[in-house]
């Protein structure tokens, strides 16, 4: 490491723990200063846009499209008081290193540094792919300049995004609902969970059977006796499996060629074969061998982590920053497979150390990677350093959840270096007569793992839960042909074929990186991303879309398809890592996707189309809202057309027979209203709306539905369905089912019951009158305004006068609660060093540092938030400053004079000439946050 005496490096990385660390392997004469992530970025709203742009017409893109595409890039406020501090610094030092992370981001983030603090001093580039001393000191003695391309390949892609959300994004405010956003991966990854569940919604399941025999060996030797065998063929057709149904018809698909057994069939069957003798007709054996995993990619490590820790994407790379920046595993972003000479050594030599030599093969393994354009210039993930540290030694110093992640990742490296596993496997057809002369086939196969190798340390597992592990073994007797056998039990077995699986985020990942879309450093903000803008849903670890999805889905397909296109997606990413290569340039390639330009690179399908900007603005009007927010279901028995809408208050169901408009919903009813419309229950996935579940909440529990009529009155009492559940009405007088009632059983008689609530009890001395009812909180009596709860829904129709006038002059029972511990404390705020902690709050757990408040995510855990992620996130919310208070209207003054009073009329009448002027006019639209063009 250079050392020049009375020389000052100034070392600028992204984040205060990673500069932690790095300071501790560097030696006097040496500033680390964390820089916080990104410096700079585009406006993300008008209040961001410096006063003299305000005016441009490009400032709502914050990007100037006519001049070359010059970004706009403005400090975020709460990242100024770094800059300052590292303005200071920069003026104090005779060198800069910048040490930021070595991907097009990092890169990025340097090039940003530079043109930020405008150093007078030499500026050197400072890159490493773990945080060791000897990394770091090797990265000090070896700088090189910054990457242009790489950082030209990084603005393009931010640029791309923006173009792409600012200008798609007002597409569906228009058409589908305000505030919602298009994103060139977002918006692909959505499709490809809407497609899956359209899937499922078409999907329709077939049975079929076969027979399960349990044979059993004369006088065996070694081994087991017994073993299973599957019904296979019959008269020398192939039994059915699940493979040979239709997914859509449920029927066996034309050509298959194969037996397609009910249960009577195989029940009859099996009767058939009672008692008969079963011989073998065929030993295959053959020998199993099972290479090793190649080392973590990004994408594998998130997929593994999901399957085996269950953790979330964001949750994996938020563990994985910590354990990179703390010095215990090489760069986590990454799509390369390749190990240093370094780290196979250290490999081979643990190997030896824990498994024996036997372990180890004779040569190093090399792997190549399958992603397009990977970075084979990088290293995979990998324990740190230059001798890994096993799990057992770091257990002591890493959080469990950082544990876990560590061992996962320190197993899958060793197990990459260790020899195969192999064995045999073998397989074995039976066959015999039944009573009435059929041949009938079963099969059976076994496996036997010799030698595990790489599987004692590591054991991928697979998205399929009901997947037989890669170390099972299925071990069967020594069988030869001809050799009898004896069925001890027949028993017919019912299948059905299942729709294809929801994604999880782990198969989505997998999903994307197959087809070429997105990067390592996206995959986890585009899960999030997806989640948080209301288009996918989870349920345990699977994802399903929601009917919002669905309609933007379905406005893209069929106005915008080449924008979702998976192979455009592709394309993209391929320019954009042509550009990081020197071998494209930036300007011409946005060029062509946003103006159409055929000259140059970039997608000659939305060249031609005349680009973005024409694509989404000229069509505009043949956009039919009411069609984008409809999703056709299907065709009921009544020949209604059962559709779902995306509503302002949420989806609902709507039926009619073709050609008919169902009656709106009035102004104020309860958006249920109507026999052709009936809510869809939160939670329900779409494709769990089959003809018997809409039917359900059209009779049981939406639409409506006549209970009788009121004896009284002679009116019908109908039950009903609204915004805020079911009730029942009768005339002008509703009211809502209690908890314990379901629309299903509900009766006339509870229904007359319900509709005398608010229900009289009686007056008081004085004269009030004390009535009871049912409301947000449960049951309860009032007087005046004066409130007591009842212990059960049942009292509101039987407590006394003298019951409530006792429970009224009992004194209300209101505890104060004491203060709840934090959940959990972080420490001091690295910007403000003010105590930080996690507390849980009406609305769900949020971070405080005493005077500013900001809620947690979702995705995000009181237990996986880092400091950093919290000090960002007060600083963003003190940023906004606070929300603005509602000024109460004035009231005018009266007129007091005749004049006056014509005066001001002819005031209102010129103020309402000036409004209908300026509604006429269309507004400038004002810049929109920079969330709506993520990816």
């Amino acid at each position: 490491m250079p050392s020049n005496a009375g020389t000052t490096r100034l070392v600028i990385v992204e984040s205060p723990a990673k500069a932690k660390t790095i300071s501790g392997y560097l030696g006097p004469g040496y500033v680390v200063e964390a820089s916080f992530g990104h410096v700079r970025d585009l406006p993300r709203n008008a209040a961001d846009v410096p006063a003299k742009y305000k005016g441009e017409p490009w400032a709502r893109l914050g990007v100037d499209v006519d001049n070359g595409f010059h970004a706009l890039y403005v400090v975020s406020a709460d990242r100024k008081q770094q800059i300052s501090k590292l303005v200071k610094l920069a003026k104090e030092v005779d060198e800069i290193f910048l040490a930021t992370d070595e991907d097009r981001e990092g890169e990025a983030i340097a090039w940003h540094l530079v043109e930020t603090l405008k150093p007078k001093v030499p500026v050197k580039r400072m890159v490493f792919h773990e945080i060791t001393k000897p990394a770091i000191q090797a990265a000090v003695a070896n700088p090189r300049e910054i990457d242009r391309d790489l950082v030209d390949a990084q603005e393009a892609r931010r640029i791309l995004d923006r173009l792409y959300g600012y200008e798609v994004s007002p597409v569906l405010w228009k058409k589908v609902m305000p505030k919602l956003s298009a994103g060139r991966v977002q918006s692909v990854a959505t499709r490809i969970v809407v497609e899956r569940e359209r899937q499922r919604m078409a999907f329709r399941t077939a049975e079929y059977w076969d027979i399960l025999a349990t044979l059993a060996v004369q006088n065996a030797g070694e081994g087991p006796r017994t073993f299973n065998a599957t019904l296979i063929a019959l008269n020398g057709d192939r039994i059915a499996a699940g493979k040979d149904f239709e997914p859509t018809t449920g029927r066996v698909k034309p050509g298959a060629g194969v037996v397609h057994l009910d249960e009577g069939g195989a029940r009859g069957l099996a009767a058939r074969l009672e008692g008969r003798p079963f011989t073998v007709t065929r030993v295959e054996e053959k020998p199993y061998r099972r290479r090793p995993y190649a080392p973590f990619i990004t994408s594998t490590l998130q997929q593994e982590a999901a399957r085996k820790l269950r953790f979330s994407s964001q949750q994996t790379m938020r563990t994985a920053q910590r354990l990179y920046e703390n010095g215990y595993i090489t760069y986590m972003r990454t799509d390369s497979v390749n190990l240093s000479e370094t780290a196979i050594a250290a490999a081979r030599r643990q190997i030896v150390e824990l498994y024996g030599e036997r372990s180890v093969p004779p040569e190093p393994r090399r792997y190549t990677g399958k992603v397009k354009n990977a970075q084979e210039a990088h290293e995979a993930i990998r324990p740190a350093g230059d001798n890994f540290r096993t799990p057992g030694e770091v257990a002591k110093e890493l959080s469990a959840e950082e544990f876990k992640l560590y061992e996962l990742i320190w197993r899958r490296t060793i197990a990459s270096q260790m020899t195969d596993a192999v064995g045999s496997s073998v397989s074995v057809r039976i066959r015999a007569l039944s009573s009435t002369g059929e041949e009938v086939d079963f099969g059976a196969t076994g496996k036997t793992i010799t030698d595990p190798g790489f599987l004692r340390a590591y054991v991928e597992s697979s998205d399929d839960e009901n997947a037989e592990a890669e170390d099972a073994e299925r071990r069967l007797p020594t069988l030869v042909k001809d050799q009898p056998l004896s069925a001890e039990e027949l028993a017919a077995q019912g299948h059905h074929t299942q729709p294809p699986a929801r994604y999880t985020e782990a198969s989505l990942v997998k999903a994307l990186e197959e087809l070429g879309i997105g990067r390592p450093s996206t995959y986890a903000s585009i899960m999030q991303t997806i989640q948080d803008r209301g288009y996918v849903n989870k349920r345990g670890q699977a994802m399903i879309p929601t009917f919002l999805a669905f309609a933007v889905i379905g406005l893209m397909e069929r106005h915008y398809p080449r924008l979702i296109d998976y192979d455009f997606t592709a394309s993209m990413e391929n320019e954009l890592d042509e550009i990081a290569g020197g071998d494209h340039a930036a300007v011409d390639f946005l060029t062509s996707f946003y103006f159409g330009s055929t000259n140059g690179t970039g997608d000659q399908a939305i060249a031609h189309a005349g680009g973005l900007k024409k694509l989404v603005t000229e069509n505009l009007s043949e956009i039919d809202a009411r069609s984008v927010n409809s999703i056709p279901l299907f065709t009921d028995d009544e020949g209604r057309e059962v559709v779902v809408r995306v509503g302002r208050y949420g989806p609902y169901l709507q039926r009619a027979l073709p050609g008919e408009q169902p009656a709106p919903a009035g102004e104020g009813e309860e958006g249920g209203a109507h026999g052709d419309r009936a809510p869809i229950p939160e939670g329900l996935a779409p494709d769990e709306l089959t003809p018997e579940k809409v039917h359900e909440l059209f009779l049981g529990g939406g639409g409506e539905r006549k209970l009788g009529d009121d004896p009284g009155t002679g009116e019908p009492i109908v039950l009903k369905s609204g915004r805020f559940g079911p009730y029942v009405a009768s005339g002008e007088r509703k009211s809502s089912l209690l908890r314990s009632q379901s629309p299903d059983t509900l009766t006339l008689e509870q229904a007359l019951q319900l509709l005398t609530l608010p229900r009289l009890v009686g007056t008081d001395p004085e004269g009030n009158e004390i009535v009871a009812n049912n409301g947000r909180y449960g049951p309860y009596v009032k007087r005046g305004d004066d409130f007591r709860s009842l212990d059960s829904e049942d009292k509101m129709f039987t407590v006394t006068l003298d019951e409530a006038l006792a429970l009224l002059a009992a004194p209300k029972t209101r505890q104060r609660r004491a203060a709840a511990p934090p959940l959990r404390e972080l420490g001091a705020d690295p910007l403000t060093e003010k105590p930080l902690v996690i507390k849980d709050g009406r609305f769900g757990p949020y971070v405080t540092d005493g005077e500013t408040n900001a809620s947690l995510r979702r995705g995000q855990t009181p237990e996986a938030l880092s400091i950093e992620e919290a000090s960002e996130m007060l600083a963003e919310k003190r940023a906004k400053g606070p929300a603005p208070r509602k000024k109460a209207a004035k009231k005018a003054a009266p007129a007091k004079k005749t004049a006056a009073k014509k005066t001001a009329a002819a005031t209102k009448s010129t103020a309402a000439k000036k409004t209908t002027t300026a509604k006429a006019a269309p507004k400038k639209a004002a810049p929109r946050k920079a969330t709506s063009a993520t990816e």
